[in-house]
């Protein structure tokens, strides 16, 4: 055999182990692109890690997680977006907020994109349909933005002595107008007042505890926000330090002191998220994954919380609640 032929077939032999290789160790890159900060959304993250642990991907393993944070500045979102496209990512994931979809939306129309939001995505423009989405997104959809009357029914149920309702929300989400229209109509049916201030730092939510407590406000609703999410002990103290019923829509609140909540299971949403991100991973196409409804509203409440202010829950609320803390 010739020298030439022999090293063409050696190099040949090599190549091919060298390629089997390299395809067997690179990993897929999926970006998580976070409307919060770093603490802030821990939480949320460790959720849709563990749905794609379920889909039999871990991070550091056969995965590889790009983060960008929008330190709660939802006009950061584009850029941030923008720059997961240009990695390129395999897939994008809209860590638990709206704004954060609509940017990943806009930023590619190729990669796959899976979102977890509140709101109606055929409404919002990110699907065509729930069950034919068409394009390059899916997710999950979770109730939260169509919960405000009810958390005002539940929360007037437990103080029916107070004549005003306070209502504490984001200015900056782009919920906040629509959620304000609900919450106004819901207080009209029940005959109540309503005073809704805006917070979207910390020394605005301390003023509008102040403010509420100035104002003899009976007790308070705290709008679904990301934002606000990140403040839960804040909250938490102030309702503690004013006395002040308070009706959260996130359980941690609850276990934090607060008197209950009522808001969808975004836990599970978002493990939810995970999965549908390892299906994509697995080949699937957005376009061919229906987007998934998470119904979940659980109720809880705090009894010795309860106690504390006074007050005792309706035997309807008791019987319906779906945890109850002692």
């Amino acid at each position: 055999m010739r020298r030439r032929e022999f090293l063409t077939l050696v190099g040949a032999g090599l190549a091919g182990p060298i390629a089997a290789h390299a395809q067997k160790t690179a990993v897929p890159i999926v970006g998580f692109l976070c409307s919060g900060s770093v603490g802030s959304d821990a939480d949320r993250i460790s959720f849709v890690q563990q749905g794609l642990k379920e889909a039999g991907y871990v991070d550091g393993q056969n995965l590889k997680i790009e983060y960008r944070w929008a330190e709660n500045h939802y006009d950061r979102l584009p850029m941030l977006a923008a720059e997961l496209a240009a990695i390129p990512v395999a897939v994008i994931v809209g860590v638990g907020t709206t704004p954060a979809a609509i940017a990943a939306k806009r930023a590619t129309s190729v990669i796959p994109i899976v979102f977890v939001i509140g709101g109606d995505p055929v409404k919002l423009g990110l699907v065509a349909s729930l069950n034919r989405p068409g394009g390059n997104l899916t997710g999950i959809s979770f109730l939260s933005r169509t919960i405000v009357a009810k958390q005002l029914e539940m929360l007037s149920a437990t103080v029916p002595n107070g004549d005003v309702i306070g209502y504490l929300v984001n200015p900056d989400n782009p919920f906040a107008d629509s959620d304000v229209e609900e919450a106004q109509r819901a207080a009209d049916s029940l005959q109540k007042k309503i005073l809704v201030l805006g917070a979207s730092t910390n020394d605005l939510i301390d003023s509008a505890f102040a403010r509420f407590a100035q104002e003899r406000v009976g007790s308070v609703v705290v709008g679904g926000d990301l934002f606000l999410n990140s403040r839960m002990e804040q909250l938490s103290g102030l309702a503690s330090r004013y006395s002040m019923p308070t009706l959260y829509p996130w359980r941690k609140a609850v276990l934090l002191g607060g008197l209950m909540s009522y808001g969808a299971d975004i836990q599970d949403a978002l493990r939810l998220g995970g999965v549908l991100t390892g299906k994509i991973l697995r080949g699937v196409k957005p376009a061919e994954l229906p987007v998934e409804q998470a119904t979940k509203l659980p109720l809880v409440i705090n009894l010795k919380t309860a106690k504390a202010l006074g007050l005792s829950f309706p035997l309807s609320l008791l019987g319906r609640a779906d945890e109850v803390i002692e």
